[in-house]
């Protein structure tokens, strides 16, 4: 009998296991994400560990409770109480939080002055915000370029486009040109706007900053995994506001290398021609000193 008491636990058990298997596959969704930069896992931490103090917050109140109701009940002979305070329980009770915010408050502090914490950094883009792209500059580079809505995801959204969404790789979160980053380098962003209110938000990286027009927020980040890693702007900037991705492709340092050289030689290659266009567009200053002579004759 015991044998078979055992056997149907032990089935009780696995069948448990088994039902609650999606549950846990899908808790990686909905939870926050520990991302790929020493300050996303920090930020993973702190949560995490104010998620548990307050499950076994709530786990000790409620089994008080819980004891209290089922114990000290009229059924029972219970009668209600003829003290109207205790003094022990209230410093207890006041005591008690204050030590739990103290502790909770000290990783947190280090965490957000380090999130403030720029210095060091290896390179440096700022990033504009516009109705509804971004411009990126490297600054110390001399490259500078927009990064849009992906095509692809651009004639999807199209009302009556006939194209459905769900066949377009990462719809909505797709750019033409993506930040590109060297991996295991600090990173500094300077976000601005040039319109209205826009925000940089990327998940895998724990960070946000406002774009705010005429001023200039500062972040940074430290990504430890070469991937492209996806974001959006997270303030409501116009009507086009959900189609305003971010891309930041993060690369090995030889390949970043290379990108950059790229970039440059198209920026040289595109030199001259913007240059003839100039000429040709130009006034000419020896037509416009003859005309001044005549009328000055006349």
């Amino acid at each position: 009998m015991k044998k078979m008491v055992k056997h149907a636990l032990a089935a009780g058990a696995a069948l448990t296991v088994l039902a609650s298997a999606p549950a846990l596959a899908g808790w990686t969704d909905v939870n926050l994400r520990q991302g790929v930069t020493e300050i996303s896992r920090e930020i993973y931490s702190l949560h995490m560990l104010t998620l548990w103090i307050c499950v076994a917050i709530a786990v000790a109140v409620f089994s008080v409770m819980i004891y209290s109701i089922a114990t000290f009940r009229k059924s029972k002979g219970a009668v209600p109480a003829t003290f109207d305070h205790n003094t022990k329980a209230e410093i207890l009770w006041t005591v008690i939080p204050v030590f739990i915010l103290v502790a909770m408050a000290i990783p947190a502090a280090k965490t957000l002055v380090k999130i403030d914490d720029s210095r060091g950094s290896e390179l440096t883009i700022k990033a504009t915000g516009y109705q509804w792209k971004w411009q990126y500059e490297y600054v110390d580079q001399g490259i500078s370029f927009f990064s849009s809505l992906a095509r692809s995801s651009d004639e999807a959204r199209e009302l009556r486009s006939g194209i459905d969404p769900n066949s377009v790789e990462n719809y909505l979160l797709d750019v033409d040109h993506p930040m590109v980053v060297p991996v295991g380098k600090k990173i500094r962003v300077l976000v601005t706007a040039a319109d209205v209110m826009h925000a940089w938000w990327v998940p895998d990286f724990a960070i946000k900053k406002d774009a705010i027009p005429g001023y200039i927020n500062e972040l940074w980040f430290r990504a430890e995994k070469v991937g492209v890693y996806r974001g959006q702007c997270t303030q409501l900037c116009g009507r086009d506001h959900g189609f305003m991705p971010i891309v930041v492709v993060v690369k090995p340092q030889a390949e970043y290398e290379a990108w950059i050289a790229e970039q440059k030689k198209a920026r040289q290659a595109a030199a001259p021609s913007a240059a003839g266009v100039a000429r040709l567009t130009a006034p000419n200053d020896h037509h416009d000193e003859t005309t001044l002579r005549v009328a000055n004759a006349e």
